[in-house]
């Protein structure tokens, strides 16, 4: 690409890299702006980056020289910053998260499965309230198990969607592939309130229950987890800022993720589930994090080198989730369809909130967390680890997380499966 007559001539990859960084300056001013103490933070790279996808994905496609490069590029951001932050999470609340889990584990399972039941629930009275005025109900089921995904921000929901479209429409391909699109759409109109929605959430519920921070936090340390153990004798360091065993967690985490379990009578050639790229990375991060070390070798990075690369890894995912997403927004968009998935991000919340503290009674910040993780949304985590001022959050997110995710997967499959 040529600007002023040739005088500056950038490159291919000098254009995505200057797209990035455009976005990554006017993200983080949005999320600067504040209004009664809320603002968006780091969410507003997403919506920066949502907005440059509207507008200019053909321009980034142009220069770029293919369709296949700008996606690949956008899916190498995404992923990257994805490992970044899981496995800094992952390190950060390691050395409580097992004994976390111990005293709470009961309550992870309820919250997690009562989170995208009532999600689930929603899509369902979606569908019912929504299929009349609908031309092709089928395509309608695709959009709504889209949206299902899209607003509890979730990947693997998304592809076990698009999978069991797929396996059911293998038979006449154009049709699969139209209603794998019609899932996409879906996901990608629903993503925006989803992934705003909760950050906002978890911004305005300490002040609507005009909650003492500091009281919060000691309830959320006061909980007897035992004492962190640490190694008497001298650490030896992979490097200073521990940025080799973070790669090695990650790459055995990458293999973790990659594993595939079967749920179909088709074995590995039907539907599977895998903990994918953010749960094995982020199960790893926390088996590293528990035992710090291995002998006399640190296995723990740096608390700095942490904070530092869970906000870069943020920040890289929301841009490559956000500019891929942007790409067919403005198309595909209803207001309709953008309501529906606004009612499953707010119901699954709600009922996650209250379940979290009138029935299992759980302390504000460690409902919280849980729900982060409940909703699988790794932008509110990152904004509720600022807003309640410790890292400790991090481990109900961990515990909740995974429970969360087979459950949405298992949903979105029945949901396609049962009303497709």
């Amino acid at each position: 690409m040529e600007l002023f007559g040739g005088v500056i001539r950038i490159s291919e990859v000098s254009f995505l890299m200057l797209s990035i960084m455009a976005i990554v300056g006017l993200g983080y001013l949005l999320g600067r702006i504040t209004i009664k103490d809320i603002s968006l933070g780091t969410a507003g790279v997403f919506v920066v980056a949502l907005l440059y996808g509207a507008l200019f994905y053909p321009e980034l496609e142009t220069a770029l020289s293919s369709t296949h490069v700008t996606s690949s590029g956008l899916k190498i951001v995404e992923n990257t910053g994805l490992i970044l932050f899981v496995g800094a999470v992952g390190f950060i609340a390691g050395p409580r998260f097992f004994k976390n889990l111990k005293k709470n584990f009961k309550s992870y399972i309820l919250l997690g499965v009562a989170i995208i039941l009532a999600g689930g629930l929603t899509c369902v009275a979606c569908y019912y309230i929504g299929r009349g005025w609908e031309d092709n109900p089928t395509e309608f089921v695709a959009i709504l198990d889209g949206l299902l995904a899209g607003a509890l921000t979730t990947t693997p929901g998304f592809s076990a969607a698009k999978e069991t479209v797929r396996n059911m429409y293998a038979a006449t391909p154009d049709l699969a592939a139209a209603y794998e699109d019609a899932v996409s759409v879906g996901y990608g109109i629903a993503y925006l309130f989803g992934v705003i929605g909760v950050v906002l959430f978890v911004q305005l519920i300490p002040k609507l229950t005009k909650a003492n921070m500091e009281e919060e936090r000691k309830k959320l340390s006061s909980v007897d987890l035992g004492e962190v153990k640490t190694y008497t004798g001298k650490l030896i360091d992979i490097d200073p800022m521990g940025l080799g065993v973070f790669g090695i967690a990650a790459l055995i985490g990458l293999f973790i993720g990659n594993i595939r379990i079967p749920l179909t009578a088709q074995g590995l050639n039907g539907t599977c589930f895998s903990l994918t790229t953010t749960g094995g990375v982020l199960v790893t991060a926390l088996v590293f994090g528990h035992f710090s070390h291995a002998g006399p070798i640190n296995l723990m990075p740096s608390k700095a080198t942490l904070k530092c690369l869970r906000e870069l890894g943020l920040m890289f995912f929301l841009i490559g989730a956000g500019v891929a997403g942007g790409k067919n927004f403005v198309q595909y968009f209803k207001p309709v369809y953008f309501l529906y998935g606004a009612l499953i991000t707010l119901m699954s919340m709600v009922v996650g909130f209250l379940i979290a503290k009138y029935v299992l009674r759980l302390s504000l910040l460690n409902n919280l967390g849980s729900l982060t993780g409940g909703m699988t949304s790794t932008p509110a985590l990152g904004t509720l680890i600022n807003v309640a001022g410790t890292e400790d959050v991090a481990s109900a997110y961990a515990a909740t997380y995974p429970i969360a995710l087979l459950a949405v997967v298992l949903v979105s499959q029945f949901f396609v499966v049962i009303f497709g």
